[in-house]
């Protein structure tokens, strides 16, 4: 099954003594996202409200979501960017205390833990993505997970079409055909059994970069923060002094043969979105400045030392080209 729509669906059907999801009612999440995480929230005629995220993680600021909620508030939607957990602890307390679902975007994160805590066993339901670029892969697709007995028969019926249980051809609600094809499920199950190894050979590509970058000044990696018991490497992410140009490194870069990209565009900045609801630049300025400053290098499972090497010294140049032009 798809891994966006329906965890937005189970905000509005869960009956846990939430409000009653009614067009207009209210998700808070994250601006700095691959914008499917907010239109998850539309499909359901819902409202994404972002919050502006913490500059050293990349993810929801925690202490700013109380701020955000209000009587049309039903769920709290935190993304685990690149593999980093958010700050689960404060988000859940929040959740708890507002009485509201929480539903982890897990999608860049399997496999990561929060003191000691896999993330997706944190909220009423999480979200995993095996998009091809992901950590592992089904070739398309992600599951939903739960540990709610109504929301499990609520996602099952979901999936396929809303048959009820095993009842054949009996559907007692509108659903979806979001059923993961079996040859699609194969290669999953093949690759969970190997997750292990393959989050520590990214892990080893990760500090392997760590270890070069940490001779350049002007660049900032993406790390793991104290109570991140375990990252899950999806991409390899370094920030830019804020005197340099992104673009023009990345032109540079470009010109000896290594790309990069660009993660992400501000969710609020996208065209839809500003016109729909008016955002203006200025208005989650922690979003926009690390979304201008932050590129990422080539990274995979089986990257040898050696291309990690030829990237680094690349860069290296491509700042010393910059820094002169700019001088």
């Amino acid at each position: 099954m798809p891994s966006r729509s329906p965890a937005a669906r189970l905000a509005c059907t869960c009956a846990c003594g939430l409000p009653a999801w009614k067009e207009g009612s209210e998700v808070v999440t994250s601006p700095f996202s691959f914008v499917a995480s907010a239109n998850c929230i539309l499909y359901e005629h819902g409202t994404p409200v972002f919050v502006d995220i913490d500059e050293d993680s990349f993810n929801i600021d925690a202490d700013a979501i109380d701020a955000a909620v209000n009587d049309r508030t039903v769920a709290i939607l935190p993304i685990h960017v690149f593999g980093r957990p958010a700050r689960m602890d404060q988000i859940c307390r929040t959740a708890d205390r507002r009485g509201l679902a929480v539903i982890e975007d897990a999608c860049e994160a399997i496999g990561a833990e929060f003191d000691g805590r896999k993330v997706g066993a944190f909220g009423r339901a999480s979200v995993f993505a095996f998009y091809p670029n992901k950590q592992m892969t089904t070739g398309e697709g992600g599951i939903v997970t739960t540990d709610d007995p109504q929301w499990d028969r609520e996602l099952r019926a979901l999936r396929n079409h809303g048959r009820a249980g095993d009842e054949w051809l009996q559907h007692h609600q509108l659903g979806f055909n979001y059923r993961l094809n079996e040859l699609s499920a194969a290669l999953g199950l093949s690759q969970i059994s190997r997750l292990d190894d393959l989050l520590d050979r990214r892990a080893a590509v990760a500090a392997a970069y760590n270890d070069r970058l940490a001779r350049i000044a002007s660049v900032k990696p993406l790390s793991a923060a104290a109570n991140t018991t375990r990252m899950s490497w999806f991409v390899y992410i370094v920030r830019l002094d804020a005197r340099l140009s992104r673009d023009n490194i990345a032109s540079r870069l470009a010109e000896r043969g290594i790309p990069t990209r660009n993660y992400f565009p501000p969710i609020h900045l996208q065209p839809y979105f500003a016109e729909r609801y008016g955002y203006q630049r200025g208005q989650f300025p922690v979003t926009e400045r690390v979304a201008a400053s932050t590129l990422a290098l080539p990274f995979h499972t089986n990257m040898p030392e050696q291309a990690v090497d030829h990237v680094c010294r690349a860069l290296q140049m491509a700042i010393d080209q910059e820094t002169r032009r700019s001088a």
